[in-house]
């Protein structure tokens, strides 16, 4: 078995499934345990950081002779939880292909950055190089949240993320707004129509105006890459009885966002839609209010780093490394926001939170020599 496949298979074999998402998760500190181990005998520089408890953040670092440009690699521990899985932590290699919980989703980007890591020592670079392993990227990106607030320990000019691409570059990935919508009625007994206001019809009216407003903003795709926005109806509750009109109703929304628009600009779209809508019933009342939010992510095609990957990528696939878009919600967003130009190329595979998850081996190679070479140009 290769080096590759090796460190790859003991990183699958750990439980690494996020707390968050499951009641018997594990957590990321046994695997937070096996790379900083792995790094020591590397000969690596290690931290760990303590995103929470039991959840550290591992930091391992190559250092450069100085005066060079230093890169960051990034890939999450964490994984989703494993019902219904057969053995999901016993890693099996088949017809080039290695499957278990997280081997595609991310522990072999892990094991590609690590190795790739491990090379640059040799490199003779100028520059740091550096991996943050995180934390809770499949829930609330405690991790790299964490590792940013203290980013003047292990700053870098440029992030690599290994999240899965299959061996393309993504360049900009949707975000999302939390938006909580209430609609107000006046409770009264079902047998006294006339003393009652039903919340619960009301929100059928919100309902419909937001369906509408999807359909709308799909039709409409103003984002080269990303196409448009998305919103859908996620949760509702409302009522007390069933021998009473409700008083209250509570719709919860998601609304995927692009590149340009903000929890602000989705709130202030919500509320005009209610708006709308009371204009035409004088019983309607209804408030919307943006709860949580995370930033939609785009790096223009043309810079330098995006560029540069594609030039190093391109010369080891021999063929065309397109730039993509990614409809999901990826740590590069926070990248992003704190001005870090940020680029995902990732391997080939499939089963992403699935039952069956698996990840092409001869990919991950791929992109094992892809790091490397980005590294020997970027850090020289």
């Amino acid at each position: 078995m290769t080096e590759l496949n090796t460190l790859l298979s003991n990183l699958v074999s750990i439980n690494s499934v996020n707390p968050d998402l499951a009641r018997d998760g594990a957590g990321e500190g046994r695997i937070g345990d096996f790379i900083a181990a792995w790094g020591r005998s590397a000969g690596l520089e290690v931290h760990v950081q303590t995103a929470a408890p039991e959840r550290p953040n591992v930091i391992l670092i190559a250092r450069g002779s100085g005066g060079g440009k230093s890169l960051m690699l990034n890939a999450h521990t964490d994984t989703v939880g494993v019902t219904d899985m057969d053995a999901p932590f016993q890693p099996a290699i088949r017809d080039g292909r290695l499957y278990g919980r997280g081997a595609y989703d991310m522990k072999s980007g892990l094991a590609a950055c690590m190795l790739a890591l491990k090379a640059a020592q040799d490199m003779d670079l100028r520059g740091d190089v550096m991996l943050s392993a995180v934390v809770d990227e499949e829930y609330g990106s405690i991790g790299t949240e964490a590792l940013l607030a203290e980013w003047e320990r292990w700053p870098a000019d440029a992030v690599l993320i290994s999240e899965p691409t299959e061996l393309d570059i993504s360049i900009a990935h949707r975000g999302f707004v939390w938006v909580d919508i209430e609609t107000f009625g006046l409770a009264a007994h079902g047998s006294r129509p006339h003393l009652g206001v039903d919340a619960i019809a009301k929100m059928g009216k919100v309902l419909v105006a937001l369906a509408a407003q999807d359909r709308a903003m799909r039709a409409d795709p103003t984002h080269g890459l990303l196409g448009s926005g998305s919103l859908h109806a996620s949760l509702i509750s409302g009522g007390e009885e069933i021998s009473m009109y409700p008083a209250h109703c509570k719709l919860q929304v998601e609304r995927r966002t692009i590149p340009g628009e903000t929890a602000g600009s989705v709130e202030a779209e919500t509320q005009a839609i209610l708006e709308e809508i009371a204009a035409a019933d004088p019983d309607f009342k209804a408030q919307a209010k943006a709860t949580f939010a995370r930033s939609p992510y785009h790096i223009e095609p043309a810079h330098p780093l995006v560029q540069q990957l594609k030039r190093v990528a391109e010369a080891r696939l021999g063929r065309d490394a397109a730039l993509i878009g990614s409809s999901w919600w990826m740590d590069s967003a926070l990248f992003g926001d704190k001005g870090l130009p940020t680029v995902v190329l990732g391997p080939a595979g499939a089963g992403a939170h699935a039952i069956e998850e698996w990840v092409d081996l001869a990919s991950v190679e791929r992109c094992r020599e892809i790091y490397s070479d980005l590294i020997a140009d970027f850090c020289r």
